[in-house]
C-alpha cells in the first residue's frame, strides 16, 4: 500500500508500507481526498526527526471500510472525515504514526468518538476534506469573539484565511476586510463573503482602513476604527502593522504560523490596551465544520485535484503559485 512519508528535510517519498492490522477498538478508513497543507510544505522543508519518517496528511474524508467490534456511532460504508488532532494516539500527518496520504488510513481507537465524523448526503467526500482546514479558521473567528456589527480585517487569503470569511459571513459578520496580493484569492474572499477586498501592492492598507470602517481618536492621531484583525498571512510586518495601527481595545487573532521571531513595540499593546491571541486547531465540536460545509458551498476553495502520484505537482502548485486555493489529492473513485 503507497503513503507519502517523510524521511528528512526535502526528503518526501511514496513508500510501500504493509497493510494495517487493526484491533476491536480500531477502524479501517478508505481514503477518497487528502488535502496538501501549508504546514506540510514547512514540514518537508524542516524535516520533522531526521531518521524517522513520519507518514503525512490530515485534511482527510473517506468511507468506513472495516470497525472494531468497539467502536460505536458509525458503521462499515459510511461515508466520515477523519479528525487527525491527537487523541491519545498522537496527531495524524503531523509527527503522529498515521496520514492521510495513503489508500486506506489505519485509525487507531476509534471507539473513543473524536476521530470519525459522519458526512452528510449530498457533500461530495472532496468537499468534505475541507472540513479540517475549515475548522481552523473557525477556531480564529472563535477566538476573536466576533459579532454581528464588528468590523473585521482578514490578512491572507489562502485557504485558513478564507475560511475564516465563510465563519464570519455564517455569523452575520458582514463588514469584513480581506487583503491579499492575489487577485484571484481576493475573489474568492468577496465570494465566500467579504465586503470589500484590498491588494497592499496597490494601496495603503491602513487608510483604506479608515475610510471602509472610519476613524476613532487616539492621543498619537486617529486610528481605524476596525474592531478584530485575523492574521492568517504568515507576514512578518503584519504583527508590528496591527499593533501600531489598530484602535484602543482592539482584537488581534493569529492563526497564520511564524517559525521567525517577529520584532514589535509593545508600548503599542499597552497603551491601547490590545488584545492579542493565538489560535490553534480546532472547535470544541468539530462536527461544527462539517456542518458549515453543509450550509454553505465553499467548494470553489478547491483549484486544484491530483493523484497521489502528483503530490510533488501539488507541493509545487503550492510553492510556485500565489493564486493557489487548496491543493486536494484525490483517489481512485473519489467524489
Amino acid at each position: 500500500m503507497k503513503q507519502i512519508m517523510l524521511h528528512g528535510a526535502n526528503d518526501w517519498r511514496i513508500d510501500d508500507i504493509d497493510e494495517p492490522t487493526p484491533g476491536p477498538r480500531d477502524a479501517l478508513v478508505r481514503i477518497a481526498a487528502c488535502g496538501i497543507c501549508g504546514t506540510d510544505v514547512s514540514y518537508i522543508h524542516m524535516g520533522m526527526t531526521p531518521g524517522h519518517p513520519i507518514p503525512m496528511g490530515h485534511e482527510m474524508a473517506g468511507v468506513v471500510e472495516w470497525l472494531g467490534s468497539e467502536v460505536t456511532g458509525v458503521s462499515v460504508g459510511d461515508r466520515v472525515v477523519v479528525c487527525p488532532s491527537d487523541a491519545g494516539q498522537g496527531p495524524m500527518g503531523t509527527g503522529g504514526p498515521q496520514g492521510g496520504l495513503t489508500p486506506v488510513l489505519y485509525v487507531p481507537d476509534a471507539a473513543n468518538g473524536k476521530r470519525l465524523f459522519k458526512v452528510p448526503e449530498g457533500l461530495a467526500l472532496t468537499t468534505a476534506a475541507l472540513a479540517e482546514p475549515l475548522a481552523v479558521g473557525m477556531q480564529s473567528v472563535n477566538q476573536s469573539e466576533a459579532k454581528p456589527g464588528d468590523k473585521v480585517a482578514v490578512f491572507g487569503c489562502g485557504p485558513i484565511g478564507l475560511f475564516a470569511i465563510a465563519t464570519l459571513a455564517d455569523r452575520g459578520v458582514t463588514d469584513v476586510v480581506a487583503i491579499d496580493f492575489s487577485h484571484a484569492r481576493l475573489d474568492l474572499a468577496k465570494q465566500l463573503g467579504a465586503s470589500h477586498v484590498l491588494d497592499p501592492s496597490e494601496v495603503d492598507v491602513w487608510a483604506e482602513l479608515k475610510r471602509i470602517h472610519g476613524e476613532v481618536p487616539f492621543m498619537f492621531g486617529p486610528t481605524a476604527a476596525t474592531d478584530v484583525f485575523i492574521e492568517a498571512s504568515g507576514a512578518d510586518s503584519v504583527i508590528g502593522d496591527v499593533l501600531q495601527n489598530g484602535r484602543v481595545d482592539g482584537c488581534l487573532v493569529i492563526v497564520a504560523l511564524h517559525y521567525r521571531p517577529v520584532s514589535t513595540n509593545y508600548v503599542n499593546l499597552l497603551m491601547k490596551q490590545f488584545t492579542v491571541r493565538g489560535s490553534m486547531e480546532y472547535p470544541e465540536r468539530f462536527e461544527d465544520a462539517i456542518e458549515l460545509l453543509e450550509r454553505r458551498d465553499l467548494s470553489a476553495v478547491i483549484s486544484h485535484k491530483l493523484s497521489l502520484e502528483e503530490f510533488g505537482e501539488g507541493l509545487a502548485v503550492l510553492e510556485g503559485s500565489k493564486d493557489c486555493g487548496k491543493v486536494m489529492i484525490t483517489m481512485e473513485g473519489a467524489e
